[in-house]
């Protein structure tokens, strides 16, 4: 029998990676005999790297660059082997996770250190970048990937100005005739899974803005140096991106990289799908077994594990699903085309002992379920 287990991690407890081998021990407890591959998976935002290292798709390159407040911060990016590809995560140096609470305000950071990263990628030969855009501390419309690639940003008087979520306010132009020769024979593609706009009661500001440390008035602030910002790159780059779906992810930033660069957003789930030949590999699977943290409502709206599931029922493939929390509507399990869906965390339990022993625990818990789907 050929399984393929292919999760996501479980936030704050497993990566992707520890929950493909727990769910393997428990299926070699329960089926010694069965084969199973391990495809350790991501939406495309954080924990891309780990999915395409599993696969010895390339290797990771360490960069000297910035953090979201200009800190000095060697991170990774990912390099395809034998290829002109690189897989950069916005969260590497532009990411919430690197910056202490009270140091969170989205009008303080920005997207530079990230665009150091391009900016290294390009220089090194490379031509199409992958941008994942998840996670990120800042609302700066991508203007700090535009100044670490040589483009300015202008005030009123002609002054150049330091990417920022407040440099939103002041900017009045642009100027890109000193960005980097080598951004002529690039092409982006832009991971990205929200659909929403740059601007409006829906649009970066309103929707993102507080997870990353705006109070009510900051995110009232942002909202209209955003407009104002918007209107004016539209102008100045003839691009229509105010009202572009996904524009407003990551503060922007996919938005802001439609007008710089001629991007291309793309879903980022697809694009792992696509680079491992997921679909190729549920074909050939007699059993997928799949895994997340929690499994609610809000799960059915593009997360992984559902992904997964549409992709087996399309081929008439059983599949499995492993949480650490299950409550999520059963009826709406099935119609999903999930075949069983089990959590590792019972009432007795609390959330804190199922987060320190979730590799056991998701082991036995397939060690004892398994059985009744073969």
């Amino acid at each position: 029998m050929k399984i393929l287990v292919a999760p996501d991690s479980f936030k704050e407890s497993l990566s992707a990676s520890e929950v493909a081998r727990a769910i393997a021990s428990g299926i070699e407890r329960c089926l010694p005999q069965a084969q199973c591959k391990l495809l350790p998976f991501s939406d495309g935002g954080e924990g891309a790297f780990e999915v395409l290292g599993a696969l010895n798709l390339g290797k990771c390159i360490a960069v000297e660059t910035q953090d979201p407040l200009g800190r000095a911060l060697t991170a990774p990016y990912f390099e395809f082997a034998d290829s002109k590809t690189v897989w950069i995560e916005l969260s590497q140096a532009s990411g919430l996770a690197l910056l202490k609470p009270e140091e969170q305000n989205p009008l303080n950071t920005s997207t530079y250190g990230t665009g150091l990263q391009i900016r290294h990628a390009l220089e090194r030969g490379k031509e199409h970048i992958i941008l994942g855009i998840g996670g990120s501390a800042t609302h700066d419309v991508a203007t700090g990937i535009f100044n670490a690639l040589g483009g300015k940003l202008l005030d009123a008087n002609g002054n150049t100005l330091d990417a920022s979520g407040a440099t939103l306010e002041k900017c009045r132009a642009i100027n890109a005739e000193n960005l980097v020769p080598e951004l002529k024979s690039s092409r982006f593609t832009i991971a990205c899974d929200v659909q929403n706009k740059l601007t409006g009661i829906h649009g970066a500001a309103f929707i993102y803005a507080a997870q990353k440390g705006a109070t009510p008035d900051i995110i009232d602030r942002l909202e209209r140096a955003t407009v104002r910002f918007g209107t004016m790159l539209e102008k100045e780059t003839e691009k229509k991106i105010l009202d572009q779906e996904g524009g407003g992810a990551a503060g922007g930033t996919a938005a802001g990289m439609l007008a710089f660069t001629d991007a291309e957003l793309k879903n980022g789930f697809d694009i792992l799908a696509e680079l491992t030949g997921l679909e190729d590999q549920i074909k050939q699977a007699d059993l997928i077994i799949t895994g997340e943290g929690r499994t609610d409502d809000q799960s059915t709206f593009g997360k992984v594990p559902f992904k997964i599931a549409a992709l087996a029922q399309k081929h008439r493939k059983p599949v499995l699903l492993y949480s650490g929390g299950v409550t999520a509507d059963p009826q709406v399990l099935m119609d999903c085309g999930f075949t069983g869906a089990f959590a590792i965390k019972t009432e007795a339990m609390t959330l804190e002992y199922a987060k320190k022993n979730a590799a056991r625990l998701l082991s036995d818990k397939v060690a004892h379920t398994l059985k009744d789907f073969i």
